[in-house]
This record gives structure tokens, sequence and C-alpha cells, in this order.
């Protein structure tokens, strides 16, 4: 990725094609947690700055390789906001199936709690993206557009941005 004749454009479309996508395979499923959040975040610049040919010594920040990579290829949205409307997309089209997914999506297994704090499940996610409960995503999950709406506007939702509903 580093080659001099490339563009970056080319460069940015490259990672995309062939990288990112087997990164993005089945990311429907994971639960986000804080760290791994971090660790996409961390993969993406470190790829974005293998391409633009930066080092750590140069001590660019993480929002002047963005600025940078948009000045080349336009607008785009970053790895973890895709990785967010896969998973909500995902959980809509479960919601309004009636198969073994949905059972299992719903379904909760009693058993004794482990020690120490609760740990982050994938429906968690999912409640904390939409500001809403799972009854209520469950619901709107029916109206196709409302939910394509919905989507499109809690995965770009940043944790400390409450102004938007």
């Amino acid at each position: 990725m580093e080659g001099q004749n490339i563009s970056v454009k080319c460069k940015v479309r490259l990672l995309r094609a062939l990288v990112l996508s087997i990164f993005l395979y089945v990311c429907e499923t994971w639960t986000l947690t804080a760290e791994l959040q971090r660790r996409i975040q961390t993969l993406e610049m470190r790829c974005y700055r293998t391409i633009l040919g930066l080092s750590y010594l140069s001590h660019t920040s993480n929002d002047q390789v963005r600025t940078t990579i948009q000045q080349h290829i336009g607008p785009y949205d970053d790895l973890l906001t895709i990785v967010k409307e896969k998973k909500l997309r995902w959980y809509g089209h479960v919601t309004r199936s009636d198969g073994l997914a949905k059972t299992v999506l719903q379904g909760t297994v009693e058993r004794r709690r482990r020690r120490g704090g609760n740990r982050k499940k994938w429906s968690d996610n999912i409640k904390e993206w939409t500001k809403k409960t799972f009854a209520e995503t469950q619901a709107l999950a029916h109206d196709r557009n409302r939910w394509r709406d919905l989507v499109h506007n809690s995965s770009r939702r940043r944790p400390d941005d409450s102004t938007q509903s």
C-alpha cells in the first residue's frame, strides 16, 4: 500500500475491497465493548496512516489523518459507523423474520450470575445506539422506512452526542 505510483483514492478503494470486506465479515454478531471499539478505530487509523505513508513518529493526530483522507476521497463513513449500521440493519432483518435467529435473539438463558460486574450483551449495543427499549426497537423494525431512518441516525451518533434523538 506504500507504492508512490498509486493514488490515495485507489489505495483506499483497494483497502475497502481487499481488507475491510474481510474484516467486516459477520461483524453483525459482535458485542461492541469499549475495548473492541478502540481496536476497530486503531485498525482503521493504522491502515490510513500506511496508505498516506505517515509514521507514528510524525505525531500526526487522527483528526488530521481523517481530514487528509477526506480531501482525497471525499466524505466517508468511519469503520465503527459501518459496523454499527450493519449490526442495526441485521437486527431489523432478524426481528422481521420468523426463523431460528429471532428465537435465539429474543431468548434468555437462566443461569447463575458471574462474579463481578454485568457483562455487556449484544442487545445492549442496540439499546445504547437507538436510545430505545428492546420492545420499542422490535416494533419499529417492522416498519422498514422508519427503521431505515433510525439505523442511519443511530449509527452516526457519537457517544457524547446527546442532541440527536
